[in-house]
């Protein structure tokens, strides 16, 4: 088996549906990942150990996602030299925005990428950009990846012109 290059660590198992869409993109560009769960607050000092082993071990990237108070992120952070990418996840009161909040106000000399309030697939797609940056063929499947984007979109697009705007809604239906 590769060494992991991406750590995915949840708060939390209730957080393990969010985050395994940024493990099934490392999965479609076959980037060896490990994924723990680990909380900042009720097992603090099993993050910090997870952290400095994933580093020793290589991991290059580590993407955290915790809901409410968030600080899950903002730890790894403090004790990763290398990226960090930070999943807000929906819940409580607020709905994720006080985890969006806690996840990007992060101070100066500790930053986290973040990406939108449960956005772990675009995580996961942020990570193998970064890792894409020292490797031409990663690079490649990434320039195909987002012309099959543009091209839903054109084949989506094609279809409602062709059947109007009330079949094409009751066909999703």
């Amino acid at each position: 088996m590769k060494k992991a290059l991406v750590a995915v660590i949840a708060a939390s198992d209730s957080d393990l549906a969010v985050m395994s869409e940024a493990v099934k993109v490392l999965e479609t560009f076959d980037i060896p990942y490990v994924m723990t769960i680990s909380s900042a607050h009720r097992s603090p000092a099993k993050t910090t150990a997870y952290v400095e082993k994933a580093r020793k071990e290589g991991v290059k990237i580590i993407i955290a996602g915790a809901s409410l108070a968030a600080h899950l992120a903002g730890v790894v952070a403090a004790h990763f030299p290398l990226p960090v990418i930070g999943v807000p996840l929906k819940s409580g009161a607020l709905h994720g925005f006080d985890a969006l909040h806690a996840t990007v106000q992060m101070p100066p000399g500790v930053p986290v990428a973040t990406v939108a309030v449960d956005g772990a697939k675009n995580a996961g797609i942020l990570a193998v950009q970064i890792l894409a940056t020292g490797n031409e063929a990663l690079e490649k499947k990434l320039i195909e990846y987002k012309k099959s984007l543009a091209h839903g979109v054109l084949e989506k697009a094609d279809k409602l012109e062709k059947i109007g705007w009330k079949t094409y809604i009751d066909e999703k239906k």
